[in-house]
């Protein structure tokens, strides 16, 4: 079945739709280019034919490009990927630009054929390019829809024309937030915004009827008229200029340099402003083509869409019948269990919320009901909807509501104690057949599940902090955890639209196994003398979100110290961070705990807004004189977290390279520009890799040692997802 077809109707108006078949959403293929492109062809050499409207046949007009046939067509082009993909890029902007001119004559811009777009919902990427081509754009009245340019989310740029003719079209600066900030619209305020011409009940008989009235003039974009000026200025204008000299400056403060797409968007923008419309295209393709052969761009493509998408269908479920959620109890009412209720209750499942005092229940359905009630205010959900969310929150302080749950997610205080007492108190009084999961972030599923009746229906849940706002969720297998629990909990996980990833049980497991080294070396380095300003921007210019003592006040000194006691009492000699515990058992005796106390590393005001670093912590460790150079320090804060990944994977802990990509850049934010940590270790090479772990081990402790597994790598100048990813090509 092709992916686009033509119905011409009896007033000789030509639909062209857009079905892509097996696709939950329409995508772009290089076989659709090619029907389009012969189904336009038809349609403007049939005398028949009045007008054109391009439509699609799902609920949603389209969700982009499939990034999988870009990075198809990059690999077919062998040692030239950049001609390949400049070659494809130019097919689809020669496809554009022939339905922009309608076969209009070149020096009148008469004669050419109206095209309307008609979108009954959502239109992302190429599906706002490929309108935004058209001669006027129809939108259904879909409150739910949204409207934009996401592509700079994964680490591109609209490279189809969209990034040339939105700001042709509305100026640089209000195209800014659409193009660098991948800003989604619903269909009222893109209308408002200029993205799209009407919002209609019918979109489609509304594009019928227009492109059977529309006249020569109606079918002209601003470019192609004579004395065209480009709203809010070129860059030789005075406002322009100003203009593009505030974007340069905003592009580098926010990404700091590591973002490729960023600067070449803002590059295409500016050449493309200089010069003739058709010439801009050709720049945009150009810059969109050295984006996309960018090994940044490769990984971050690769990990946040491709393997992404693979671990939300399911890639490591087991082959299980379908264990879908329909009740769930959630044991204790706290910040986290809380959350874990409201992202139950917004996807459609029950939820006993169980706490031991009533008024702790009610607050944590209060939670709900606070962030229903924003939402509402926003109008991003109805009061009907708000009201149909808190209703399926059922508060108790009796283990006896729980009869009936099919998951139980427990989120108590971190003491094995409680947790057991709690797990037999549940065992009590659920069915046989009912799935157990513990909220931990570092204590050992398996030794957990000894208090279970059942260990095999025992699972580790990591929900990240804020439950609402964090995509990851981390799944810890135990040693007797059986199948179907592990698919229960990827169902669940699938049910409330986040990310997981799937580990074998280990102390910190996955995420906390490597941010907890990254928090330790930001302040093993404050202890070394070296600049907390120095630490602090050297994380954030290699792309961390938060340098390491900031991120150390967000989670609380004092939680820092719990940790750290447990784990000296665990590992005793072995235990390998004494120096990072001066500092935090220091800073904990100070009532420096963090953004709570209003004191950590940084200094506060009275709400809770950072200062500044604190002058007291540099009092108490000053300063050395002679001050490391940027890249050791970012070397050192990079490595000691894609070391653990590294050790995780060759442990068994990581079952999945793509796993230990997604989970570190949506788990904490790993460097999203490099595609993660093993990602990160492949693009600066294995050979390298452990040439650098030998000079950082010798000069800073064994905390660097190059793990045998990269060491074997480098010997054989292997890549990690060339060795480990499904259908990998180098054998081990």
């Amino acid at each position: 079945m092709t992916d686009f077809t033509c119905q011409t109707d009896a007033d000789g108006v030509a639909v062209i739709t857009w079905n892509v078949d097996g696709k939950s959403m329409n995508v772009l293929r290089s076989e659709g280019v090619e029907a389009l492109d012969g189904l336009i062809d038809a349609a403007l050499a049939d005398d028949a034919v009045k007008g054109i409207v391009i439509t699609s046949g799902k609920e949603t007009f389209a969700a982009g490009a499939d990034l999988n046939e870009l990075a198809a067509v990059k690999e077919r082009g062998g040692d030239a990927p950049e001609a390949a993909v400049f070659d494809w890029i130019m097919r689809v902007h020669g496809l554009l630009r022939k339905i922009e001119r309608a076969g209009m004559d070149p020096k009148t811009n008469k004669g050419g054929k109206p095209i309307a777009s008609a979108l009954p919902g959502t239109a992302l990427g190429i599906g706002l390019e490929l309108p935004l081509a058209t001669h006027r754009i129809f939108v259904a009245d879909a409150p739910k829809a949204k409207i934009g340019l996401p592509e700079i989310m994964v680490g591109i740029f609209p490279g189809a024309g969209g990034t040339t003719r939105l700001v042709r079209k509305m100026g640089a600066m209000a195209a800014s937030p659409f193009l660098l900030e991948g800003k989604l619209s619903d269909p009222k305020k893109a209308k408002s915004a200029g993205l799209v011409d009407e919002v209609v009940d019918d979109p489609l008989a509304t594009a019928k009827a227009w492109v059977l009235e529309a006249k020569d003039a109606d079918l002209v974009k601003p470019w192609d008229q004579k004395g065209y000026k480009m709203p809010g200025g070129a860059p030789y204008h005075p406002a322009g200029f100003m203009t593009f000299v505030g974007a340069s400056a905003m592009v580098n403060g926010k990404t700091k340099g590591v973002y490729p797409a960023a600067k070449a968007l803002l590059s295409a923008v500016y050449e493309g402003a200089l010069v003739p419309f058709d010439t801009a295209l050709k720049i945009e393709a150009r810059w969109f083509t050295s984006v996309l052969v960018n090994p940044s761009s490769s990984a971050m493509i690769r990990s946040l869409f491709i393997n992404k998408e693979a671990l939300e269908k399911g890639a490591n479920r087991p082959d299980m019948p379908d264990q879908k959620v329909r009740k769930i109890g959630v044991l204790g009412a706290g910040m986290m269990g809380a959350g874990i209720a409201l992202v139950s209750a917004q996807a459609g499942i029950e939820v006993v919320l169980l706490d031991r005092e009533m008024a702790a229940a009610e607050k944590g359905k209060a939670h709900a009901a606070d962030y229903a009630a924003k939402g509402v205010a926003r109008k991003k959900t109805t009061q009907e909807a708000a009201d149909a969310m808190l209703a399926r929150i059922t508060p108790s302080t009796d283990y006896a509501a729980l009869k009936g749950c099919d998951l139980i997610v427990e989120a108590v205080f971190e003491d094995p104690a409680i947790k057991a007492e709690v797990t037999a108190q549940v065992d009590a009084v659920t069915d046989a057949d009912t799935i157990f999961a513990t909220n931990t972030s570092t204590l050992p599923i398996t030794e957990l599940a000894k208090a279970s009746k059942n260990a095999e229906q025992f699972i580790g849940i990591h929900f990240f902090s804020p439950v609402e706002k964090m995509m990851l969720v981390e799944i810890i297998r135990g040693k007797q955890t059986g199948d179907r629990a592990v698919a229960k909990a990827l169902d669940f996980v699938r049910q409330i639209r986040k990310t997981p990833i799937v580990v074998n049980d280990a102390r910190f497991f996955y995420a906390n196994r490597c941010i907890i080294p990254y928090i330790n070396e930001g302040i093993r380095m404050v202890a070394e003398g070296v600049s907390p300003a120095l630490i602090e921007n050297a994380a954030k210019m290699v792309g961390m979100p938060l340098g390491p003592l900031q991120l150390v006040d967000e989670t609380s000194i004092d939680l820092g110290a719990r940790i750290a006691r447990a784990t000296r009492a665990a590992m005793g000699e072995a235990y390998p961070d004494g120096d990072v515990d001066e500092v935090i058992f220091w800073m904990e005796e100070q009532g420096r705990l963090g953004r709570k106390a209003s004191a950590g590393f940084y200094d506060y005001d009275d709400k809770g807004k950072r200062q500044g670093l604190s002058q007291v912590v540099k009092d108490r460790y000053p300063q050395a004189e002679a001050q490391p150079d940027l890249t050791d320090v970012q070397h050192r804060l990079l490595f000691v977290q894609s070391l653990e990944a590294v050790r995780a994977l060759e442990e068994g802990v990581l079952m999945d390279i793509r796993e230990g990509d997604v989970g570190a850049i949506l788990g904490w934010g790993f460097a999203p520009w490099s595609g993660g940590p093993l990602s990160w270790l492949d693009m600066i090479g294995t050979p390298y890799a452990a040439e650098r772990c030998d000079q950082l081990a010798e000069r800073y402790g064994p905390r660097f040692a190059c793990p045998d597994l990269l060491r074997d790598m480098a010997a054989k100048t292997q890549s990690f997802y060339r060795r480990f990813a499904p259908g990998a090509q180098d054998a081990a």
